[in-house]
């Protein structure tokens, strides 16, 4: 018993799940829903690509910023140029003074003035240096963020493009589904399928119609105005035979009627007292 119970259940299930199914299949055909569902995948396809967009946007501000530390850069670069230059002449002059004095190579060399260009001019060399590489480094990155960015672009032209169509698909299929619907709707009802309300309604009106003549005929027997119709009938009948008779006496056709009608009836009595021929 648990077990009918069960493939009752089951069964059940299963009709339910058809229904449903059916329903939701009849649902989805209708053009409201078909524009509904494209709004929604144009909606979530308009997202991502917002988000996309943010996402380049913020490559390009990654991009701007190590183009504006290229410039704060080279700007220091072309300052150190400057200052290392400075040192140097500066050097050269406290050389030539020395030299001038007769100061040795070694004296020279141990020139406290000298020793602060010497110190200096390295200084800025060796900054310099730091800073070119670092240059070196960040045109490296902007070259592949340029790159990087130009791939995002045709990506997200191709991705508006689609959008584009998309929304043209929308009206598309939406105008398919509304024709092929009334389509469907006007063959069904010259083939006698679809049972909309006008031919329910002809159907109504067509049988109040037998329903009424049947009460009418009902009706009728109950009274007795059928008897009565019949026997004014027969009367009429009647009369109409009785002045045909008078009619036919007075122009002389009556008799030869008559004679001919006992005439028939003799002929029909000989035939029968005759006997059969040996």
């Amino acid at each position: 018993m648990f077990r009918a119970i069960g493939r009752w259940f089951k069964a059940l299930g299963y009709l339910l799940t058809g229904r449903i199914d059916r329903a939701r299949m009849a649902l989805e055909k209708d053009p409201n829903v078909v524009r509904a569902k494209y709004d929604d995948i144009l909606r979530d396809k308009t997202k991502r690509i917002h988000h996309y967009k943010e996402a380049v946007a913020g490559l390009i501000a990654q991009q701007e910023k190590k183009m504006a530390k290229i410039k704060l850069l080279t700007k220091d670069v072309e300052k150190l140029e400057r200052l290392k230059q400075g040192a140097l002449a500066k050097a050269k002059q406290q050389v030539t003074k020395l030299q001038q004095a007769g100061k040795s190579k070694v004296d020279v060399q141990k020139d406290e003035d000298y020793m602060k260009c010497l110190a200096a001019y390295n200084d800025f060399v060796a900054t310099l240096a730091e800073k070119q590489e670092r240059i070196i480094e960040l045109e490296a990155d902007v070259g592949q963020y340029g790159t990087r960015i130009k791939e995002h672009k045709i990506q997200l032209q191709s991705l508006v493009r689609e959008i584009e169509d998309l929304r043209a698909e929308s009206s598309d299929a939406v105008a398919d589904m509304i024709t092929a619907q009334q389509e469907k709707e006007i063959a069904d009802a010259l083939s006698g399928i679809a049972e909309d309300g006008t031919a329910k309604e002809l159907q109504d009106l067509r049988d109040m119609r037998q329903q009424v003549k049947a009460e009418a005929r009902i009706s009728r027997e109950l009274a007795g105005t059928d008897t009565k119709a019949q026997e004014a009938e027969f009367l009429e009948y009647a009369r109409a035979n009785v002045a045909n008779s008078e009619f036919d006496a007075l122009v002389g056709l009556a008799v030869e009627t008559d004679t001919a009608a006992v005439e028939d009836a003799a002929l029909v009595k000989d035939k029968k007292e005759s006997p059969l021929p040996e």
